[in-house]
Order: C-alpha cells, then sequence, then structure tokens
C-alpha cells in the first residue's frame, strides 16, 4: 500500500509540477510577419531515403516563402539512389532550387547525420543565409511552414525555432507505441520549460529545428556536437549554453512519412539510442527502470492485488494512480485523432519502453552499440536525446 502512495503522489507531482507536460496547447508562439524576408537555407541530410523523399522533398520544394530560400539535400553515401532521385524530383515538380551534394563517409569521431549537415551548412555558407532550416528526409511540411517559422523566430527573437512532426500513426503498434512516445518524451523535457529565458531545459526535435546561423556560429555547431548520436537536444543544448533563445512545441502541418508498421521497426527505432540517452551509466539505467516501474506499473498492480487480496485501501489508491496516469495521456490521444480507450493501456505500453531500454542496454554491453542506417555507434555520448 505504501509503494502504491508514492506512486500516486509521484503522479499529482507530474500533474501539476512538470510543467504541465502532459498539455498540447504548445504551438507556434505569436508572430507578425517582417517587412523584409531573411534570406533562409534547407539543409537535408539523407541516407537511403528513396522510399520517403517522393513524399516529403516535393513539400520542401513548393515552400511559399517571400524571401531568397534554397534547399540542399546531403546524400550521406547512400546506395538506393537517393541523390539521383532528389535531383529528379527537383526536375520534375519545381520551386525552390535545389543542390544535390554528398561529403563521403564521416571521420573518426563524427556521426554520419552530423557530418552530413556540417557539409550541407557548409554549401549553403556562401549564400550567407540568415536561417538555417535543418529537416530530415521523411519530414513533409505544409506550404507556408517554412514561412512561419521565420515569423516565429524574428517576432519572438528566438535562435531556434523547432517543431515535432506529427508521426505516423496508422498501424495498430504506431496508434500504441508512438502518441506515448511524444508524450513521455514531453513528461522529460516540458515544452514550457525549454521556451522560457533563464531556464536550463532544453530541447528540440531534429525533424524540423530552424536555427539562426549567427548562433549556429558561436554554439560551433555541429563541430561541438559532432559526437551525439541523437542531435537534436544536443543542438538545443549547446544553443542554450551560448545564451541562445531557444523554443519547441508541437507541430500542426509538420508530418514524418516515415512507416513503422510493426513492433520491431518500433523497437529499432527507440532501442538503438536509449541507452545512450542514459548517458551508459548502469546507476542511471537501474534508476530509469525502477521509476518506469513505480510510475506506470504500479497502480495497475496494485488495483488488481487490492481487489484479488480485498485491500480496498491499495486497490483504491491504485486506480486513482492510473486514473491520472490515464487522463494526463487524453491530449495527446486527441492530439494524434486517436481512439480515447487507448489512454489505460498506457501501463502496458511503458513496459514495452521499459524493456526497449533495458534491450538498448545490453546490446551495447554486447558491443553493438547505437545503429542506424548500417552505421554503429559504440562510443558513448554525454549529449545525446532518445531520437
Amino acid at each position: 500500500m505504501w509503494i502504491t502512495v508514492v506512486s500516486l503522489a509521484a503522479w499529482c507531482w507530474l500533474l501539476l509540477c512538470q510543467g504541465f507536460f502532459w498539455r498540447t496547447d504548445v504551438r507556434l508562439p505569436p508572430r507578425r510577419e517582417p517587412r523584409e524576408w531573411p534570406s533562409v537555407c534547407v539543409v537535408v541530410p539523407a541516407r537511403d531515403e528513396a522510399a520517403v523523399l517522393p513524399a516529403s522533398l516535393p513539400s520542401l520544394l513548393a515552400q511559399e516563402y517571400p524571401g531568397r530560400a534554397e534547399v540542399f539535400l546531403v546524400d550521406d553515401g547512400s546506395t538506393d539512389g537517393t541523390g539521383e532521385l532528389a535531383r529528379q524530383l527537383s526536375r520534375r515538380h519545381g520551386g525552390l532550387p535545389l543542390t544535390v551534394g554528398s561529403p563521403g563517409e564521416p571521420p573518426a569521431g563524427w556521426t554520419g547525420k552530423l557530418w552530413a549537415m556540417r557539409y550541407g551548412i557548409g554549401l549553403a555558407r556562401p549564400r550567407d543565409p540568415e536561417f538555417l532550416l535543418l529537416t530530415d528526409a521523411d519530414i513533409a511540411h505544409a506550404p507556408d511552414s517554412l514561412r512561419e517559422l521565420v515569423a516565429a523566430a524574428r517576432t519572438g527573437g528566438f535562435d531556434v525555432v523547432s517543431q515535432m512532426a506529427r508521426l505516423r500513426v496508422e498501424s495498430p503498434w504506431e496508434r500504441l507505441v508512438v502518441p506515448a512516445f511524444v508524450y513521455f518524451f514531453a513528461q522529460l523535457y516540458p515544452f514550457r520549460r525549454i521556451g522560457r529565458r533563464g531556464s536550463h531545459t532544453a530541447a528540440a526535435a531534429g525533424g524540423c529545428v530552424l536555427l539562426r546561423t549567427s548562433m549556429a556560429e558561436r554554439a560551433r555547431i555541429p563541430d561541438a556536437i559532432r559526437h551525439a548520436v541523437i542531435d537534436d537536444v544536443a543542438l538545443a543544448r549547446a544553443v542554450k549554453g551560448a545564451g541562445g533563445h531557444v523554443w519547441l512545441g508541437l507541430a500542426d502541418r509538420v508530418d514524418s512519412v516515415r512507416p513503422y508498421p510493426r513492433l520491431h521497426d518500433l523497437w529499432r527505432m527507440v532501442s538503438r539510442s536509449a541507452y545512450a540517452q542514459l548517458r551508459h551509466d548502469p546507476l542511471l539505467l537501474l534508476g530509469t527502470v525502477a521509476g518506469l516501474a513505480l510510475v506506470y506499473l504500479v497502480p495497475p498492480a496494485a488495483l488488481v492485488a487490492g481487489a484479488a487480496a480485498g485491500g480496498t485501501a491499495t486497490a483504491a489508491l491504485g486506480a486513482t494512480a492510473w486514473a491520472v496516469m490515464a487522463g494526463t495521456y487524453l491530449p495527446m490521444l486527441r492530439y494524434y485523432r486517436q481512439p480515447l480507450w487507448l489512454a489505460p493501456l498506457l501501463p502496458f505500453t511503458a513496459f514495452l519502453y521499459l524493456l526497449m531500454t533495458v534491450d538498448s542496454a545490453v546490446q551495447h554491453y554486447r558491443g553493438r552499440g547505437a545503429a542506424w542506417k548500417g552505421r554503429t555507434y559504440a562510443r558513448p555520448d554525454t549529449v545525446t536525446d532518445e531520437g
């Protein structure tokens, strides 16, 4: 019963004191159009992305941006014709100018995406852009996406404006796992705290990051974070560390088109970097497992055990904690337009994430490290996020 009391207390604290992480109303901040639109260069690292480019790249080329804008797609050693497909899509759809380049294999000490990003920023440098839009090859943007991002950055004086793209939720496993992914991310990095000046909470969503070029130079991005297996939180921390102002929120019309139809696909997406988020620290791993169990698994277990053993108080406390948990999950399910009956299943989803995290640690100690697109990064990283 006392363990259940602690679990319920934890949920009361999360509900009221963790930046209202469960709310989904943090969208692009108030903005007005500037008198003169600054120049922007869009950098798209892409490795073996031929399957998703037809659904994403045309949306970038079709941006309705009043100022000067150009797209630089960096073909990071693809073997599926990503670079040539990008050129074909540009010829077919027109729109913003497209440059396709390839940096070669990354040197020691660099992750592939950040090496590609560095190459793309180098291609953009002669254009002297005021902003860089760093976006992934699987992200589709509404026609006014770039315009709205720049207006928000200029109006609010932000050095980073990042939107967490709405991930695909079509398969049964995506419906179960994906909204929880964003929910857990917001729990770790409450969006309201990120945008508050003076707050030490820093995060971004790598699929859509508008970065002021002068701040990129001051914060030495991407060189300062070249070891990061997952770069977005590392980028935000570097910017805040250099005195910059960061904003992160949920997107309305920025969407990921990458499918994760099977549990195996989602498992691989999470486990490839979960242990890196814990800095490859066994004590942090144990604390995370214990914390997940206390917060997410104890309430339903207490309800079932209390009801079976006649422990009315334990069952009531467990039911209350479970109800608070499910209630905080409802806004995220509404954001993803998912049925609300999924909310009570959050303990099961959390248990899956617990297993994914443990599996990530197992893979690390087997010497496999974080793997993505045919590359393995075995080196421990001190500035990464969950990816």
